[in-house]
C-alpha cells in the first residue's frame, strides 16, 4: 500500500463486497498483514475520490467490477518496528460496495482472491479488522 516510515498518514479504502452470500476477500502479500485475508483495499492516489479508490483497488486486486457505495466502517491501521518507530500508519475508510462483473484472479498485491462464504471464514487466517468489520457493520457473520 505504500512506503515504510511515512512523514505522515495516508489514506486508504477498503472495500466490501457481498454476492450470492459470499463476500470477495484477498490474501494479502505484502506488509502491513501479509498473509491474512482481507477486504480489497489501497491507498487512495491524489485527487482521487474515495468511491474511485474503492473502485480501482477492487478491479486492481481482484479482476472484479463494482460501484462504491457508502462508507460503513473507519479506522486507524498504526504499525510500528521494535524500536517504537512508525512503520506504516493508514486511516482506512471502508465502503460497502455493488457487484457488477468478473470473477475473482489474483492481481496487484494479493496473493489470492476468492468469494467465502460466512463459515469458510473460520478456517482462514483472516484479519481481526476484517471480521469485525463483516461482523458488525454488514452483518455478515453471526
Amino acid at each position: 500500500m505504500g512506503k515504510a516510515y511515512p512523514e505522515a498518514p495516508r489514506a486508504a479504502v477498503g472495500t466490501v463486497v457481498i454476492h450470492g452470500g459470499r463476500v470477495l476477500l484477498v490474501r494479502r502479500r505484502d506488509a502491513p498483514n501479509a498473509g491474512q485475508w482481507a477486504i480489497p483495499g489501497g491507498s487512495v492516489r491524489l485527487g482521487e475520490t474515495l468511491a474511485a479508490a474503492a473502485e480501482r483497488e477492487v478491479l486492481e486486486e481482484t479482476g472484479v467490477t463494482v460501484r462504491a457505495g457508502r462508507p460503513i466502517y473507519a479506522f486507524d491501521r498504526v504499525d510500528r518496528d521494535g524500536a517504537g518507530r512508525v512503520r506504516h500508519h493508514y486511516v482506512v475508510v471502508d465502503l460497502l460496495a455493488e457487484y457488477l462483473a468478473g470473477d475473482p484472479v489474483p492481481g496487484d498485491d494479493a496473493l489470492e482472491a476468492r468469494w467465502l462464504a460466512p463459515h469458510d471464514l473460520t478456517a482462514l487466517a483472516v484479519n481481526a479488522v476484517t471480521l469485525d468489520l463483516l461482523r458488525t457493520a454488514v452483518d455478515f457473520l453471526e
